[in-house]
C-alpha cells in the first residue's frame, strides 16, 4: 500500500490487492462472484511501473539532475492498470460491471464455444462486423437494425451472442480461425499456457529459451519478452543459488 498513508503497515498479496484495488469486482461473468485475474496482475503491474520509473530516474540522471525514491506501490499500480475502468466510472460515476469475456463497449468482442473448443472474435468496427456476417453467410445479420452500429450491437450484445452462438457450434475452432483471420477478422483459439508457448509465433520470436538451474538441471523459461533492433534478449545468465554471489556483491559495494 506504499510507505506513507494510513494502510502504510499493511500486508499485501496479489490476490488482496486485486480485490482492493476494485479488479476482482469487473473480473468474471455477469452473474457470477467476483474473480481474481488467472495472473498476477497487481504483482507484475507494480514490477512493470518500478522499472519504468528507474528508467526516469536513471535518464535524468544521465542528464546531470537529481536521482529520487521510488515508492511504488502494489495498489497504485493495480489502478493503473485498470484505466479502462476507472476512465468509464470517472465518465458516468457508476462502478462498472463484469462482462465475462465480453466488452462493455463493443461487440462481438469475446469468447464462443466451437464444435471441439473455445475461440474468441474481435470484430471492433462496422466493417469487421460485415465481415462477420459474410463469413458465416448470414447477411440478415448484417443487416438487422438491432446490430446496425457498434453501440447498438454493445447494447444488443446479450441477444447478438446467442444468435452467433448457434452458428459457431457447427464448425470447429481451427475452422472459424482460418476463415475470419482470412477475412481480416482478429480470431484465436483460446490456447492452453503450452500452446501459447510452442506456437509458430512465440518459436519466430525465441522467447522460450534453454535454462540452467542452480543444481545443474536443465529446464526451459520465458526470455524477456522485448524485441530490441529486431532481434529478442534472450534469457541471460542463470538463476544464481541463494548467496552464491555474496562476495562479488559485497566486493562491489566496498569500492563505492
Amino acid at each position: 500500500f506504499g510507505q506513507t498513508g494510513p494502510r502504510a503497515q499493511d500486508g499485501g498479496f496479489d490476490v488482496s490487492v486485486q480485490a482492493a484495488s476494485g479488479i476482482m469486482s469487473i473480473t468474471g461473468e455477469r452473474e457470477g462472484p467476483p474473480l481474481k485475474a488467472g495472473v498476477p496482475v497487481s504483482d507484475m503491474a507494480t514490477g512493470v511501473y518500478a522499472a519504468y520509473a528507474i528508467a526516469a530516474l536513471l535518464r535524468q540522471v544521465a542528464a546531470g539532475g537529481p536521482g529520487g525514491y521510488v515508492d511504488m506501490t502494489m495498489l497504485g499500480a493495480s489502478l493503473g492498470f485498470a484505466a479502462f475502468q476507472t476512465s468509464e466510472y470517472f465518465g458516468n460515476r457508476k462502478d462498472p460491471a463484469r462482462h465475462g469475456s465480453a466488452h462493455p463497449r463493443n461487440a462481438p468482442y469475446q469468447g464462443f464455444k466451437a464444435a471441439d473448443g473455445h475461440f474468441v472474435v474481435a470484430a471492433g468496427n462496422d466493417k469487421l462486423w460485415q465481415s462477420v456476417c459474410a463469413v458465416m453467410k448470414r447477411p440478415d445479420l448484417a443487416a438487422d437494425a438491432r446490430f446496425a452500429t457498434t453501440a447498438l450491437r454493445a447494447k444488443n450484445q446479450v441477444e447478438l451472442a446467442r444468435l452467433l452462438q448457434v452458428e459457431f457450434e457447427r464448425r470447429t475452432v481451427m475452422e472459424w480461425a482460418t476463415d475470419f483471420r482470412a477475412a481480416g477478422v482478429p480470431c484465436e483459439p483460446v490456447n492452453s499456457i503450452s500452446q501459447a508457448m510452442f506456437s509458430e509465433q512465440v518459436s519466430h520470436a525465441g522467447w522460450v529459451q534453454p535454462l540452467e538451474l542452480p543444481n545443474g538441471k536443465k529446464t526451459e523459461t520465458v526470455a524477456a519478452p522485448i524485441i530490441l533492433n529486431g532481434r529478442s534478449l534472450g534469457a541471460g545468465r542463470r538463476p544464481p543459488a541463494l548467496g552464491e554471489h555474496n562476495r562479488q556483491v559485497l566486493a562491489e559495494l566496498s569500492k563505492k
